[in-house]
């Protein structure tokens, strides 16, 4: 059973900065593609960034030169590191892990996720 587990929310003030971590059990880490979305109250889900098994990785615009997605094989885990945040970066962040290395909003298995507030 392939289990997420994110962690690294919370409160910051715009223009701060919060890393977001991923772990993620069992033996086949190295063979996911990773990614983050995000859902923001009463929109739907944003594929935000997202990292190959090769570390290949591509972003939404909207983030594009404020966030960096990064991957450790050794130790299971995914992170995202977010600069520069805004107000509308709020939402709850979620890591998913996929088979196919192809960017898009499916994935296999998917975390919890963790709150991100942003405040003016």
């Amino acid at each position: 059973q392939v289990q997420l587990v994110e962690s690294g929310g919370g409160l910051v003030q715009a223009g701060g900065s919060l890393r977001l971590s991923c772990v993620v059990s069992g033996r086949f880490f190295s063979l996911f593609a990773m990614a983050w979305h995000r859902q923001a109250p009463g929109q739907q889900r944003e594929l935000v960034a997202h990292i190959t098994t090769s570390g290949d990785t591509n972003y939404a615009d909207s983030v594009k030169g404020r966030f960096t997605i990064s991957r450790d094989n050794a130790k299971n885990t995914v992170y995202l590191q977010m600069n520069s945040l805004k107000p509308e970066d709020t939402a709850v962040y979620y890591c998913s892990a996929s088979w196919a290395q192809v960017m898009g909003p499916l994935a296999n298995y998917w975390g919890q996720g963790t709150q991100v507030t942003v405040s003016s």
